[in-house]
């Protein structure tokens, strides 16, 4: 027998500038930050903390997403590992209305599109990372 899994704990994604995708995932999402490595922290704190590796974890609301520095090539789909990461919204109106904040944002993207059971809208992170945000029918 499997095991019993009710949904995704959490994501981390690796990328290469931690200041520029903060302020792209902050700037596009509004999730809280849940952790993150405190300036001028004490040795204590950073050894507590050390499994952020100097990055960053926002609170979706019951999954966690964390942001995590390292090397410098950029995220590449057709590679092992990662396809797309996709981020469910409540309406195809939500989806028109984020498409509008990324424009706003001068944040290029895909148009909403119908793919049968779902609205998608596609874009990328700051290091080519592929994010989609869906709605049901």
């Amino acid at each position: 027998m499997g095991v019993a899994s009710t949904s995704i704990a959490h994501v981390r994604l690796t990328v290469t500038d931690i200041e520029r995708s903060r302020r792209f995932y902050e700037s596009v999402f509004d999730w809280p930050v849940l952790i993150e490595f405190p300036e001028g922290a004490d040795e204590a704190t950073r050894e507590q903390l050390g499994f952020l590796f100097g990055g960053v974890i926002y609170d979706l609301g019951g999954a966690l997403l964390g942001l995590r520095p390292v090397g410098t090539e950029p995220f590449d789909e057709n590679r092992t590992g990662l396809d797309h990461i996709a981020f469910r919204l409540g309406s195809k109106a939500e989806l028109d209305a984020a498409a509008a904040h990324l424009d706003a944002l001068g944040i290029s993207h895909e148009p909403v599109k119908d793919i049968g059971p779902l609205y998608i809208l596609e874009f990328r992170d700051p290091d080519n990372i592929a994010l989609e945000l869906t709605a049901s029918k």
